[in-house]
């Protein structure tokens, strides 16, 4: 399968315009706003235990950050 690159420099085998590789509709949500409070949630560390994301930080600030993963 070809790679092709698309107008962000990214690289994938799949081709372009697939639908792996379209972007969101305009007006999609694509997640919290800078400085939005985010949902309550909890995430296992590594050894398997839940950690709970605000009650862990003991209200100090964190940085999420979100990417998308590749077409492969």
């Amino acid at each position: 399968m070809a790679v092709e690159r698309d107008h962000h420099g990214f690289d994938a085998p799949a081709p372009l315009g697939h639908p792996g590789r379209a972007g969101l509709p305009d007006g999609h949500a694509t997640g919290p706003e800078i400085g939005e409070r985010l949902p309550d949630f909890q995430l296992p560390n590594a050894y398997g235990d839940l950690i709970d994301f605000h009650q862990s930080r003991s209200n100090g600030k964190a940085v999420v950050v979100f990417f998308r993963s590749a077409v492969w």
